[in-house]
C-alpha cells in the first residue's frame, strides 16, 4: 500500500508538473503584452490573435485528448504532450516574425493542452469518488499557481531580462518534465483493464455526445471558465494601463489577486459541495455573483475599486470547475476522460472565440494609434459579459449529482 501510495504522488506531481506549464503559457502574454506588440508590430486584434492561437489548438484537442488518455493512458500522452510543448516554447522564445511566434505558440498550446484532462483521469482513477471534486480544486491550484508565476513575477523578470529568454528556459523544463514522466510514472491498472477490452473509443465517444446531460456543463465551461480566461489571460492588463493608467505591474498585480483569491475560492468551494454532497446550489451561487461583478465593469468601475473588484472576481469565477465533476458524474466511470475533455472543450473554445473578437472591438472603438479609452474597452468587455451569462443558464440546466457516479440512475439513463 505505501508502494501504491508513492507512486500515486508522483504521477500525480508530475501531471501537475505539466499542468503548472500549462497555465503559464496561458496567462503569459497579460504580462509581456506591450513586448510582445513591440516586438512584433501589432494592433490589438492581431495580438488578440496571437494569443488565441494558444486556445485555438488546446479548443481542438480536448476531445482527443480524452479519447487518448482513455486508451493509451496518461503516461504516453503527458509524455508525448511535454516534449511538444517544448518545442513549441522554445520556437516562441527565438521568433523573429510574427509568423514564427503564432507557430510556437500554437504548438506549446497543442503540446500543454493534454495537461488537464490526463491530470484529471489521474485524479478519477488513483482517488476515490468522493474525493474528487477536492482533488479537482487541487489540480486548479496547481494550474493557478503556474498562471500566478505568468503575473507579476513575469513582469518583473522581463525588467531583467529577455521574455525570449524566460520561454527558452520554459521550453527546456518542459523536455525535462516530460522524460521524468517517461521515467518515473506508471498508468493506473485500470487503465491496462479497460484497454485490454475490445471497446470501441469511437462507440464511446457517440454515447457521451449523445448523453443530454453532458452538456450543461459543456455551457457552464463555455460561459465562466472562457469569460474568465480571456479577461484574466490578455485584456485586463490593457484596459487597466490604458484606461485606467496603471503600471504593468500595478496591472499584473490586479491578475495576482484574481488568481489568488479563485485558487482559494476554488477549493473552499469544492470542499463544502463535497462535504454537503451537493454540487448545483453551490455553482449558481457564484454564476449570478460573477455575472454581477462583468455587470459592475461594464458600467463602470472606480479607479479606487478595480483592484476590490478583481479580488471579488477571484473569489467567485470557480464555478467552472464544476463543469469537471459534473460531466464525469452523469457519465460512465470508464469515460471519465471523454467526458471531462467535451466539458473543457467549452472554455477553450470560448476563449478562442473572445480573445480575437474582444481586440476588434476594441480596435474599432477607439482612435487608431491612442490608447483605449474606459468607454472602448467596455464595449470591447460586452461579449465577456454575455458569455458569462450563457455560462449561468448552463448552469440551471446541470443534473444535481449528490457528488457521486448517477450513470446508472434512471434519470440520466432517459436523458440520452
Amino acid at each position: 500500500m505505501k508502494g501504491e501510495a508513492r507512486l500515486r504522488w508522483v504521477v500525480f506531481s508530475l501531471g501537475g508538473a505539466a499542468f503548472w506549464l500549462a497555465f503559464f503559457h496561458r496567462v503569459a502574454p497579460v504580462a509581456i503584452a506591450d513586448e510582445l506588440t513591440r516586438a512584433f508590430a501589432v494592433n490589438s486584434a492581431a495580438l488578440g490573435a496571437l494569443a488565441a492561437t494558444y486556445f485555438y489548438v488546446y479548443t481542438v484537442m480536448q476531445i482527443p485528448t480524452g479519447v487518448l488518455v482513455d486508451t493509451l493512458g496518461p503516461k504516453r500522452v503527458l509524455t508525448a504532450g511535454g516534449l511538444v510543448a517544448g518545442v513549441g516554447s522554445l520556437l516562441f522564445g527565438v521568433a523573429d516574425t510574427f509568423w514564427g511566434a503564432a507557430l510556437g505558440r500554437t504548438l506549446a498550446g497543442l503540446g500543454v493542452s493534454v495537461a488537464f484532462v490526463a491530470l484529471l483521469k489521474i485524479s478519477a482513477q488513483w482517488f476515490k469518488e468522493r474525493q474528487f471534486a477536492t482533488v479537482a480544486s487541487g489540480v486548479n491550484f496547481i494550474g493557478l499557481c503556474g498562471a500566478l508565476s505568468a503575473t507579476v513575477p513575469l513582469a518583473w523578470l522581463v525588467t531583467m531580462v529577455s521574455w525570449r529568454e524566460v520561454f527558452v528556459a520554459i521550453g527546456v523544463a518542459s523536455v525535462l518534465v516530460a522524460l521524468l514522466t517517461w521515467r518515473l510514472a506508471e498508468d493506473h491498472a485500470s487503465t491496462a483493464t479497460h484497454n485490454a477490452g475490445e471497446r470501441d473509443w469511437r462507440a464511446d465517444l457517440i454515447a457521451v455526445l449523445k448523453n443530454r446531460a453532458t452538456w450543461p456543463a459543456f455551457w457552464v465551461s463555455f460561459g465562466l471558465s472562457g469569460s474568465y480566461m480571456c479577461f484574466i489571460g490578455l485584456w485586463l492588463a490593457p484596459m487597466l494601463t490604458q484606461a485606467y493608467g496603471k503600471s504593468a505591474v500595478v496591472a499584473s498585480q490586479h491578475a495576482a489577486i484574481i488568481i489568488i483569491t479563485l485558487a482559494i475560492s476554488a477549493v473552499v468551494m469544492a470542499r463544502v459541495s463535497d462535504y454537503y454532497g451537493k454540487r448545483k446550489p453551490v455553482l449558481l451561487t457564484v454564476a449570478v455573483l460573477y455575472l454581477v461583478l462583468w455587470v459592475a465593469w461594464l458600467t463602470g468601475v472606480p479607479g479606487d475599486w478595480t483592484f476590490a473588484t478583481c479580488a471579488l472576481m477571484g473569489a467567485v469565477a470557480p464555478g467552472f470547475t464544476f463543469a469537471w465533476s459534473l460531466s464525469k458524474e452523469v457519465n460512465p466511470p470508464e469515460h471519465a476522460g471523454m467526458a471531462i475533455s467535451v466539458a473543457n472543450t467549452g472554455g477553450f473554445l470560448a476563449a478562442g472565440i473572445l480573445q480575437p473578437l474582444a481586440g476588434a472591438l476594441l480596435d474599432a472603438s477607439k482612435v487608431a494609434g491612442a490608447a483605449g479609452t474606459l468607454a472602448d474597452f467596455r464595449i470591447a468587455m460586452l461579449p465577456l459579459a454575455v458569455f458569462a451569462a450563457l455560462g449561468f443558464v448552463g448552469a440551471l440546466y446541470v443534473r444535481e449529482t449528490r457528488c457521486r457516479n448517477i450513470w446508472s440512475d434512471e434519470i440520466v439513463r432517459n436523458s440520452v
